[in-house]
């Protein structure tokens, strides 16, 4: 099954394992342009108890790249392959972008 496209002026937002369990969705739209800073703010509004339970331990991943956000909301953002680190504050989830909450996996 693949994912929608968002409609026009939204993002979307995928969700694994625990997050896809406790939204009890695979995932959803966001209108953007959204300061990556605020996404935690979105979800849990939207979510109730979701910091706590899902996102303190999770990845977040928009197109490709993690982004860390610090306790603190700063951010930082870097590519899997190594790309440059963008500035925390210019960092914005766009119209179109695709952003991945990934929970820790175990293997054994």
């Amino acid at each position: 099954m693949s994912e929608p496209k968002p409609p026009p002026g939204h993002f979307l937002i995928l969700y694994f394992a625990s997050a896809a369990t406790f939204t009890n969705r695979a995932w959803d739209h966001f209108p953007a342009p959204l300061p990556a800073t605020e996404l935690f703010r979105l979800l849990e509004s939207k979510y109730v108890g979701i910091n706590q339970k899902v996102l303190c331990s999770c990845a977040v991943v928009v197109n490709n790249d993690y982004v860390d956000v610090a306790e603190d909301s700063d951010l930082t953002i870097g590519s899997r392959e190594g790309g440059e680190d963008q500035a925390p504050a210019a960092f914005i989830i766009k119209d179109g972008d695709e952003v991945a909450i990934i929970p820790p996996v175990s293997s054994g």
